[in-house]
């Protein structure tokens, strides 16, 4: 038969009370308690019945993460650092995929299948600004991205901007002059591309350095076969550059391939940064430069804060939360290696 919490209270030599607070989290438990009841859990194979406790509390243990593609792999270690901070928690997460398409965005939002989990936390890209009063959900929610800024949810994001500057300084300090950028969306005012692109633009007026918008390759998605084919438009405009800022890490990978098979060296001929400091990148040859956005403290934030909401320990108005970013200086713009 499948152990009971009385069993683990036996093992431990504690109260069915104090199993239950170690197992629910609760602060006021000593660590040589708290570390006894675990030892007893893992030697009887205890497993809580979340209907039972959903039965008692109201509460299911379980979260929604909402992102727009598990392909992309910003998301998909995304999802893993969401999956890594719910489960210290002692949370489930399930996830939905949107394919970044607006109505199925709002089809999530208005899913019954909110009603399995306690808290949302969404990321949302083909909605807008102009769809703010339509995001809403029967559950506490947490945005993430750049998307909707005047929501009454709260939102957790990135430094898009100052982390596209820091990236496009660093190719200046280097001695690049002729920086192209991959993976600019046409049109976009609100979103990620628009706002590195903006970091971009910053970091050149602040040198005295003119925008030049042949150098400027746009994209529709952000996957590797973008980043590879607005480089074989660059190389075949004839326009002159000495770097490249890959607006994520994945056009950038997409754009080296091209870069190297078209003879130039990297960083030699060509210095590439990317964003967003995917694993793959210390993998690459040679390894790519980025920027490292706080993709875990994002994970962190939104289940802390997600947490509050579904709590009622948080202050009623929504908050705005930015995470820290750094550039992650790499082989494919080590100044050393120019000659």
């Amino acid at each position: 038969m499948a152990a009971t919490l009385h069993d683990v209270a036996q093992v431990a030599g504690v109260s069915f009370k104090t199993v239950s607070n170690v197992i629910n989290h609760h602060p006021n438990v000593r660590p040589s308690t708290r570390e006894r009841v675990e030892q007893a859990i893992a030697q009887l194979g205890y497993r809580p019945n979340l209907t039972a406790r959903s039965l008692r509390s109201g509460q299911t243990g379980a979260i929604t993460l909402a992102v727009p593609q598990l392909r992309l792999p910003y998301f998909a270690e995304l999802a893993d650092a969401v999956l890594t901070a719910a489960s210290a928690r002692g949370l489930v997460v399930l996830i939905e995929q949107t394919s970044g398409e607006r109505d199925v965005e709002l089809e999530v939002l208005r899913s019954p299948r909110l009603r399995m989990s306690d808290g949302l936390i969404f990321s949302p890209l083909g909605l807008g600004e102009e769809d703010a009063a339509l995001v809403k959900a029967e559950v506490p929610m947490v945005l993430l991205g750049e998307r909707i800024f005047s929501s009454s949810s709260d939102h957790v994001t990135m430094q898009n901007i100052e982390g596209a500057r820091a990236a496009t300084e660093h190719l200046l300090d280097i001695g690049r002059r002729r920086i192209a950028v991959v993976g600019a969306h046409e049109g976009e005012v609100i979103g990620s591309a628009a706002f590195r692109l903006q970091g971009y633009q910053e970091a050149l007026a602040a040198r005295g350095m003119e925008y030049d918008d042949a150098l400027v390759a746009y994209v529709g998605t952000w996957h590797r076969a973008d980043g590879a084919e607005a480089m074989h438009r660059l190389l075949d405009s004839g326009v002159e550059f000495d770097a490249v800022f890959g607006l994520n890490d994945t056009l950038a990978q997409g754009a080296m391939r091209v870069l190297q098979e078209a003879g130039l060296r990297i960083p030699g001929d060509v210095a590439v940064i990317g964003f967003d400091d995917l694993e793959e990148t210390r993998y690459s040859i040679p390894t790519l430069s980025s920027v490292n956005p706080g993709r875990e403290e994002i994970a962190e934030t939104a289940i802390r804060v997600l947490m509050e909401r579904i709590k009622g320990t948080a202050n009623p108005e929504p908050r705005e939360l930015v995470t820290q970013f750094k550039v992650m200086a790499r082989e494919s713009t080590e100044p050393a290696l120019n000659a």
